[in-house]
């Protein structure tokens, strides 16, 4: 169980890492961000969720899971409002 809890917590604060950048970038209406950088993150969050149903591990797949949505929801956000310097 400790593992598990472990595990929680460093998904977690994985998957948050982006949200403050997210926040800003809502309120600025401007990302500064690279296209590159989003589209591996969307793609290791994908394949880490793949490997949390491959082991049917719930917090690994919902970590990931809103991982993957906020880098998602990044991307389209980059754009919409595009790469402004």
């Amino acid at each position: 169980m400790e593992k598990e809890i472990i595990g929680i917590i460093a998904g977690t604060l994985s998957a948050a890492s982006l949200v403050p950048q997210f926040i800003k970038s809502v309120q600025e209406k401007k990302v500064n961000v690279s296209l590159v950088m989003l589209i591996l993150l969307i793609a290791g969050n994908a394949f880490w969720m793949w490997y949390g149903i491959k082991l049917n591990s719930l917090p690994i797949i919902v970590t990931n899971g809103f991982g993957f949505l906020i880098d998602l929801t990044m991307l389209i956000l980059l754009f919409k409002y595009g790469e402004k310097k």
